[in-house]
């Protein structure tokens, strides 16, 4: 597939998922976005919401993520959710019908996935994005799990048997056409 416009994908750094083993990447993404956003390249936040009866709840008794301020975007990230687009979905992808006629409206064909949790809604993303011939890439160190480093690490090693091994990067393996011409990450 020819490249066409890049997308930073943040997905659901949402209050309910930013726990003591997820909150070290709050500042990273934070500058990430800042970053993305100053060099005019386009950013999708997507936002995860459970609701009663859903597979989350029956297979998993899992019943959080139903109403604010658990769905909410974190504060740290609200001041430039105005400049991206946010995306409500109701499973872990951003692909389903509407997410998916959303890519093609915008054009983004070069897909950076971040966010929370590496192990589920980053790496279905990142494998959702593979599937449509689309190029998925997954920023390791701008993503982690809410269940520690072990889940984290355990998507990792899935997401490069999936989407291939050079498509889990760090942040310095970023394009500076993306993120401005800086080579320094705090």
């Amino acid at each position: 597939m020819t490249s066409g416009r890049p997308v930073l994908v943040v997905t659901d750094m949402q209050n309910g998922f930013v726990r003591e083993q997820s909150a070290h990447i709050v500042p990273i993404v934070v500058e990430l976005v800042q970053r993305w956003q100053e060099a005019g390249s386009d950013v999708l936040f997507t936002r995860y919401h459970n609701y009663p009866d859903s597979p989350f709840e029956r297979f998993f008794g899992w019943e959080r993520l139903q109403s604010p301020p658990e769905t909410e975007i974190v504060s740290e990230l609200q001041p430039y959710i105005q400049f991206g687009t946010i995306f409500d979905k109701r499973i872990y992808s951003p692909f389903d019908t509407e997410g998916t006629k959303l890519f093609e409206r915008h054009g983004w064909t070069e897909c950076y996935f971040c966010g929370i949790a590496t192990e589920s809604c980053v790496l279905k993303g990142a494998v959702d994005a593979f599937e449509r011939n689309l190029t998925p890439w997954l920023v390791a160190d701008a993503s982690a799990s809410h269940a520690g480093t072990d889940a984290h690490d355990a998507g990792l090693l899935v997401a490069r048997r999936f989407i291939g091994p050079g498509q889990v990067i760090v942040r310095t393996d970023i394009p500076a056409t993306h993120v401005g011409s800086h080579t320094l990450w705090s």
